[in-house]
């Protein structure tokens, strides 16, 4: 068997596993959309599944969801709002204490940063009777910035930060230097545009994880006025009935934000993504 058969054939395997992968992917979306197609009643009675009379097939359940009598719009906004700030916050908080760590030499820094390794693996479930009590104290609580606060610096966020700067050479800022610019001016000007790939891929994931937040904004937020979207999706499923038609075709709009978010910053994701393990 030649060289080129044996590329041929791994090409094979390589791209039968992809489409493994992307099937995987794709059915739980796939089902959902075609379960939101699908009245209440049936949802109740047999559960999710792909067996439907597309004869009967119809939009009722997004007519409802987007023209009828319910909070979605507000859980989706609150939402929206949570998610813009605290991933805003989150990006450029953690990109100045990875960018410290990376570009700085000084007493204790390996210390400091084992510390935040030691941060990243305490699971958040661990942490929620003090969070909580914090919160309190801080007079936060049933407010927006109760939700946000506690991620505002996250140990994920600082790590790879990091990282990606580590593979950036020193002497961009010393150049900088010689030409007089400050140390802010140096991170604002010279180290933020070579940041954009790292940017792009930690805004991904920092959304996506503010974005499907569910436990710590059920703690905190007692105002239905204030409840995000997760929150509220899990409050139609109720011992007194379950509102499957609005949670169904609810769930399918809250993908949207993600994969518009995905689908602008891919190629800065993939960039960003494969930069950040090179140098450690």
């Amino acid at each position: 068997m030649g060289k080129r058969e044996k590329e041929r054939i791994y090409s094979f395997i390589m791209f039968v596993i992809y489409v493994m992968i992307v099937v995987i992917v794709l059915l739980p979306l796939a089902l959902l959309f075609v379960s939101s197609l699908r009245p209440g009643d049936d949802l109740m009675r047999y559960g999710l599944n792909f067996s439907i009379d597309w004869e009967h097939a119809n939009f009722d359940n997004y007519v409802q969801l987007l023209f009828g009598a319910n909070d979605y719009f507000r859980w989706y906004l609150n939402s929206l709002t949570v998610t813009v700030i605290q991933t805003g916050l989150a990006l450029f908080l953690s990109a100045c204490v990875g960018y410290g760590f990376a570009m700085y030499d000084f007493k204790g820094k390996d210390v400091i940063f084992l510390l935040v390794m030691l941060v990243m693996m305490i699971p958040t479930e661990v942490i929620l009777l003090p969070l909580y009590q914090m919160t309190v104290k801080m007079k936060t609580i049933d407010t927006i910035w109760g939700i946000i606060l506690p991620y505002l610096v996250v140990p994920m966020l600082v790590f790879f930060f990091r990282q990606y700067l580590m593979g950036i050479p020193k002497d961009f800022l010393d150049a900088a230097r010689v030409d007089g610019a400050t140390e802010y001016g140096i991170f604002a000007r010279i180290m933020l545009p070579l940041m954009k790939p790292s940017f792009a891929a930690m805004g991904i994931y920092e959304g996506m994880a503010s974005w499907n937040n569910f436990l710590w904004p059920m703690i905190v937020v007692r105002s239905a006025n204030k409840v995000t979207l997760p929150v509220g999706l899990s409050s139609l499923l109720t011992p007194y009935g379950n509102n499957y038609d609005i949670l169904i075709a609810g769930s399918c709009f809250a993908i949207v934000p993600i994969l518009i978010l995905f689908f602008c910053f891919q190629q800065y994701f993939i960039e960003g993504m494969t930069a950040g393990g090179v140098k450690g």
